[in-house]
């Protein structure tokens, strides 16, 4: 099974970025993870929130097709412990899906579009972080479960 990471904007802040690359090589060794990368809407200052997510969402639907299981990252998901989520990766991948693409959203969010036609959404916290910073918090949860998948000792409980 390949992951695919579909993030809306590039990732500014360097601490966010260096966290990101790091935990981004470490899964390397486990997994192929693609990253599709939106860059942000340039006429974005002329729009309000809906209009962004509603375009972006076009963007993002352009990406997935009825093959892939997707999962969008939202704060008002499903949540998982790390060994749960180390799980349903495991069910995933047995279950037969060639791809997982797990979608972080833009500043905004995401359209309702995008909500009803992922699979599944996850959230990380109830708590809202930005969507540069999300990428660093999955990418370690990533690598996180893989470690655990493979009882590694990494993960302490």
């Amino acid at each position: 099974m390949n992951i695919t990471l579909l993030m809306i904007g590039n990732t500014s802040d360097t601490f966010v970025q260096e966290g990101y690359s790091e935990f981004m090589r470490r899964l390397k060794h486990y997994i192929k993870v693609k990253e599709i990368v939106i860059p942000d809407l340039k006429d974005r200052k002329h729009l309000n929130a809906e209009q962004v997510k509603e375009k972006e969402a076009l963007l993002i639907l352009d990406k997935l097709t009825s093959a892939n299981y997707s999962v969008l990252l939202d704060e008002r998901g499903k949540e998982f412990s790390s060994t749960e989520f180390a799980g349903f990766l495991q069910k995933t991948m047995n279950a037969g899906n060639k791809e997982l693409f797990f979608i972080v959203g833009g500043a905004y969010g995401v359209a309702e579009s995008i909500k009803r036609k992922v699979d599944l959404t996850v959230s990380l916290s109830r708590m809202t972080f930005t969507h540069q910073f999300i990428r660093l918090l999955f990418a370690e949860q990533l690598y996180r479960a893989m470690t655990i998948l493979k009882n590694e000792p990494y993960h302490n409980e």
